[in-house]
């Protein structure tokens, strides 16, 4: 083989190889959003040449997003018997918002000498948004209000592992939020939160913000079904 015909050769593989994640990523994606969003019911079997037919895609990244969903919590995977979506626990919610509060407490911490009072105003901008939009649209107007403070903190990794404890609570919260009455409280937090990101008042943001996440698992736990 001539160098040229090895250099062609590694191309391809490489470019076979990425075509490979993006799929994978792709399916995982909509998967996930299916599962927060309830069309995929705990306890659903996902059968892996369903999911490739309609999808348009290989059995191979189907298999791969649905162990990346595995190890996010969304999907179980059980010897003999495949992949089905994750079933409701409440200690897994319990456990979303201990590591919540752990780890958007430090991105909060870090990203208030950074903040920018453009990016508060896009987080207020946000937040009203939130204070009248459907109940549907709560949980993604809630992520992009926590993360749009929390980028300022400039660590990729840690802001990647909150964004998906935020899709994990969001299905508990689809779950429950037609009966809490939590809106009100959560909105004069977050107003509450942003007054003290504007002081740059760091210790007070990361009080405020630890006890709205607890207080926000609480509610949760408790409206639970079963």
């Amino acid at each position: 083989m001539t160098a040229s015909g090895s250099g062609d050769s590694g191309q391809g593989m490489r470019a076979a190889g990425a075509k490979g994640r993006d799929q994978t990523q792709s399916v995982a994606d909509r998967l996930r959003a299916r599962i927060i969003s309830g069309e995929l019911a705990a306890g659903q079997p996902l059968r892996q040449e369903t999911i490739a037919e309609a999808y348009g895609v290989s059995r191979m990244p189907v298999r791969e997003a649905l162990r990346l969903l595995q190890a996010e919590g969304f999907v179980e995977m059980v010897r003999n018997r495949g992949a089905s979506v994750a079933a409701i626990d409440a200690r897994d919610l319990a456990e979303i918002h201990e590591m919540r509060v752990l780890a958007e407490c430090l991105a909060l911490r870090h990203a208030i000498p950074e903040l920018t009072e453009s990016r508060i105003d896009r987080a207020e901008s946000i937040q009203g948004e939130l204070e009248t939009a459907p109940i549907e649209a709560f949980g993604a107007l809630n992520k992009r209000f926590h993360m749009t403070l929390y980028e300022a903190c400039g660590r990729p990794r840690l802001l990647a592992h909150i964004s998906l404890l935020h899709d994990a609570a969001d299905r508990y919260l689809r779950i429950a939020i037609r009966q809490l009455d939590y809106a009100v409280r959560s909105d004069r937090e977050h107003r509450e939160l942003l007054a003290a990101c504007r002081r740059r008042d760091a210790q007070a943001a990361q009080e405020i913000l630890r006890t709205h996440i607890e207080e926000a698992g609480k509610a949760l736990l408790g409206a639970l079904p079963g």
